[in-house]
């Protein structure tokens, strides 16, 4: 038996293509079909929501000549188009179509607008600004948004605070890419531990755990060259002796991204005592088993 079949392969966060994300590549059915030829069991779709206002347009958005209207149509055409396939490709993989939120002024209502009228499968709550800079985007941004958080801990602080009333008022059935604060941090190891940076970090799980959400174990971080996936060790460990479900997700921009680095994170989820039995979205903790 090889590695890749001794877990049963799962993403609870992928498949953002470049019909409906520009930093993406390759149509949204080519990477459905990625999934299937890897002998993936279910997948989760979750393309980033619009933005609200062309305020919170990404760099390569603003680039190709696009806007908040553009895009806000665009996603509707993602739902239709992720609707179809998912009926398509009914006898070959389980879909589920989602989205994956954004965390900045006035998102939270929005965020739960689209929810009510696109009705996904479910949502990913994820955080990609603090002060209202987008921090993940690339290294430049990064140092703007530590400078608007006056430092590091700062930029840390802020983000688990945003991200803590993310959680509580959109109930997301997914927590995407927990600790990617410290995408751009080679000294996360030892920030995570200050007490006031790990106050809100085990406030944060405590309220995942009371709500009984999935955490993403997303192992994207890898191919930026990190040594372990979002959460970190430690953070992980803490949420195990929650009682959190942990399932694995590629975060997937391209059919070259499909499944890469997933069987890694899981046999290191797994020599960290995580359950290999993967929950699916929308179902309680005590029915992992497939609908």
């Amino acid at each position: 038996m090889n590695e890749t079949n001794r877990f049963e392969l799962v993403s609870v966060h992928g498949g953002h293509s470049a019909q409906f994300c520009n930093h993406a590549h390759n149509s949204l059915e080519e990477i459905i079909q990625a999934y299937v030829h890897n002998g993936f069991s279910w997948v989760g779709i979750t393309e980033h929501a619009p933005p609200i206002n062309d305020r919170f347009l990404y760099p390569d958005e603003v680039k190709a000549n696009l806007n908040a209207r553009l895009l806000k149509n665009r996603f509707g055409q993602y739902m239709d188009t992720a609707r179809a396939l998912q009926k398509a490709y009914r006898s070959q993989i389980d879909i589920f179509i989602g989205f994956e939120t954004e965390t900045y002024s006035g998102s939270i209502e929005y965020m739960d607008a689209l929810r009510r009228k696109y009705a996904p499968d479910y949502i990913v709550g994820s955080v990609h600004h603090v002060n209202d800079t987008c921090f993940d985007f690339s290294p430049d941004l990064y140092r703007q948004a530590v400078e608007t958080a006056g430092g590091l801990d700062g930029l840390y602080e802020r983000y688990f605070d945003l991200q803590y009333r993310m959680i509580k008022r959109l109930e997301p059935d997914v927590v995407g890419h927990f600790d990617i604060v410290r995408i751009n941090d080679d000294s996360y190891t030892e920030r995570v531990k200050k007490p006031h940076i790990s106050e809100r970090i085990r406030r944060n799980l405590n309220l995942i755990a009371d709500l009984d959400l999935i955490l993403d174990l997303n192992v994207k971080s890898y191919a930026k060259g990190a040594v372990e996936p979002y959460p970190a060790c430690q953070l992980v460990e803490q949420a195990l002796e929650l009682g959190i479900t942990l399932v694995p997700g590629d975060d997937s921009h391209g059919v070259d991204s499909v499944g890469l680095n997933l069987v890694k994170g899981m046999a290191w989820l797994k020599k960290l005592g995580g359950s290999m039995n993967w929950r699916r979205p929308g179902s309680p903790a005590d029915k992992k088993q497939p609908l």
